[in-house]
This record gives structure tokens, sequence and C-alpha cells, in this order.
């Protein structure tokens, strides 16, 4: 189980068939006919190969939510990786911010460290998603540093830009986070192929474009094609709240799917590793945005 977010690979996904485990329900007694359907017991080319659980549920047919086994994911496996992943990330933005000034005599200094921290974060998590296993040191390593990103970002926005945008960003987050639960909970999102595919084309469009107008920005000055400031930044800031929504989906349907299917424990961390992804995505779309809201003040 890989995440979801655009920049990163899946182990349920194939060349061949897409992604096996979308509209699909494992089938309860008698053997799985439909191998492919399936993410975490495959007869070959299958990841999870060497759990017993996901052989077990190969042969006698998995049911719609594998019990509790030693060994298997589960939701509390999921709940605490998180947890721990996102305190990780709350600790060390706390520490930033109280130990990094950014007062006109430090800013630069903080603004550096800040950017070297989230460089590092982003070399960690390329890492982490071309791992066959998840490494819970590499994952809880990325959250360290991408807190220190977080808390001079956040510190420098909410002290020189807009006073109190930190705390209005993480309740938006929060918000976000709590809508797309209940919405998917009830049946309101149906995450399909169809919703995948359209969800990672208009994020690999989203992340191209915004590409552009950095290089725009780095050598032609200025804020660039203008996609980051004034009505059109309003505009994309919102677009990137509704994909760090969508790419929400997509991570609950893979948690659903991974303890359906009885993935190895060890999988909650990739799970917690892709819900961390999203959550800073969107905070920092709200960040942004709250930003452009306030300099247009």
């Amino acid at each position: 189980m890989r995440s979801r977010n655009p920049v990163f690979s899946r182990r349920g996904f194939s060349r061949d068939n897409g992604y096996a485990g979308f509209n699909t329900a494992p089938q309860a007694g008698g053997p799985a006919v439909a191998t492919q359907a399936n993410p975490y017991a495959q007869p070959t080319g299958n990841p999870y190969a060497q759990n017993p659980y996901a052989q077990q549920d190969l042969q006698y047919g998995a049911p719609p939510q594998a019990p509790a086994t030693t060994g298997r994911m589960t939701i509390d496996d999921v709940v605490l990786r998180t947890a721990s992943t996102l305190g990780v990330l709350i600790v060390t933005a706390a520490l930033s911010w109280a130990l990094l000034p950014v007062d006109d005599a430090n800013i630069s200094r903080s603004y550096g460290i800040g950017i070297g921290a989230a460089l590092v974060g982003m070399v960690l998590a390329f890492v982490q998603s071309f791992k066959r296993k998840a490494s819970p040191a590499l994952i809880l390593a990325y959250a360290a540093f991408e807190g220190v990103f977080l808390g001079v970002v956040s510190n420098i926005v909410d002290n020189r830009i807009a006073d109190g945008a930190a705390m209005q960003a993480v309740i938006g987050t929060m918000a976000v986070f709590a809508g797309v639960l209940v919405a998917y909970k009830a049946g309101w999102i149906r995450v399909n192929r169809r919703f995948y595919g359209f969800v990672m084309a208009a994020a690999l469009g989203f992340v191209l474009l915004m590409m552009v107008n950095l290089l725009f920005a780095v050598f032609g000055g200025g804020d660039g094609l203008g996609f980051r400031s004034g009505a059109l930044g309003v505009v994309f800031g919102v677009i990137g709240i509704i994909l760090g929504a969508c790419f929400l989906a997509l991570d609950f349907k893979q948690v659903e799917d991974g303890v359906a299917y009885g993935a190895p424990r060890e999988e909650a961390w990739l799970a917690a590793f892709g819900l961390t992804l999203t959550l800073v995505w969107i905070y920092l779309e709200f960040l942004r945005l709250l930003s452009i809201l306030n300099s247009s003040d």
C-alpha cells in the first residue's frame, strides 16, 4: 500500500489492469476467483506474498472486514502510526517556531533553515516512496524535518503577513479532514478508477503549472505568471485545497482496502505517511490562501 499523493507510486497499481482494488469486494466463503480484485492476495506479482494472512485470504476468500489478527493491519494501527507521525511533526514545528525568530535581524537565517529542512524532508519522502517496505525511521525523520519547515513558514506568515493565519489554517485542515471522512463513510464520495484517474490528471496539471509559475518567478522576478497572487492566487488556492480533499478520499480508500484484505501490519506506516503528506498539502494551501487574502486588504 502506497500513498495516493501524485508523486508516489502504489503497490496496488498495475500497468495492465489499472488499480486493482477499485470497484471490487472480497468474496467470503469459497475460493477467490477474481484474484486481481485483491491487491493483497495476488498469486503472481503480489508484494505481500510472504504475508501468511494474505495467502489465507487467497485460499479461502477474504471477508469484507478481515478479523483483527496478529500480523494484520487494523484501523487502530493506522490511527496510532498517524498520531505518532503527526505528533513528531507538531513538536518540531512548535520548537522551530519558538527557537527560530523571524524578526528583521534573523528572518533570513530562519527562512534558510526552513527551506533546507523542506529539501531534506522532500528527499526522505522520495526515498521512502521508492522503498518496497515502510521504514518508520524514514517516515518519522520526514515528519521531523517537515515540521521544522512548517514551523518557520507558519511563524513568518502569522507574524508578518496575517495575524492568526496559522491557527486558521489548522482549523481549516481539520475541517476538511472531518468533512471528507464523513462524506466518504456516508458513501457520498465514490472512489473508483474514474475518480482516481481524474484526481491524478488534475494533480499532475496543477503541480506542473505551479512549477512553471515558480520558474517564471525565479528567472523573471515578481509573481511569475501570477498563479500564486491576487485573484488567480485565490482561485488556485481553492483548487489546491479541493485536490487535497480528493487525496484524502483516496487515502481513506487505501486504508479501507488494506484492512479488508489483510495487509501486513507494517503497512500502517505507509498509510500514516500518505495521510501526513496530504494533511501537509492542505495546510500549506490554506496558509497560502490566507496570506493572499490578507495581502490584498
